[in-house]
């Protein structure tokens, strides 16, 4: 059992990593000074990358805490 529960800490912390690194910056710097934060061009495909990541990133950091706490009451 606390072997399961370690190889899910592990997809999922690994998970985690590659879709937080995936995501964009929300900040935007000196973009915003002259402007051209916003781009028209492809927003609606840049929105669902980012809805899809955000989610990853949810369900795997709720997964990994999930399983840290059933080890942690294994154990």
């Amino acid at each position: 059992m606390v072997i399961f529960f370690s190889v899910l800490i592990l997809l999922s912390g690994i998970s985690l990593i590659v879709s937080v690194l995936f995501q964009e910056s929300k900040s935007e710097g000196l973009g915003a000074i002259s402007g051209s934060a916003e781009k028209l061009w492809g927003k609606s495909r840049a929105r669902t990358m980012e809805a899809m990541l955000s989610k990853i990133t949810t369900v795997s950091a709720i997964v990994f805490m999930i399983s840290a706490l059933v080890i942690a009451a294994i154990q």
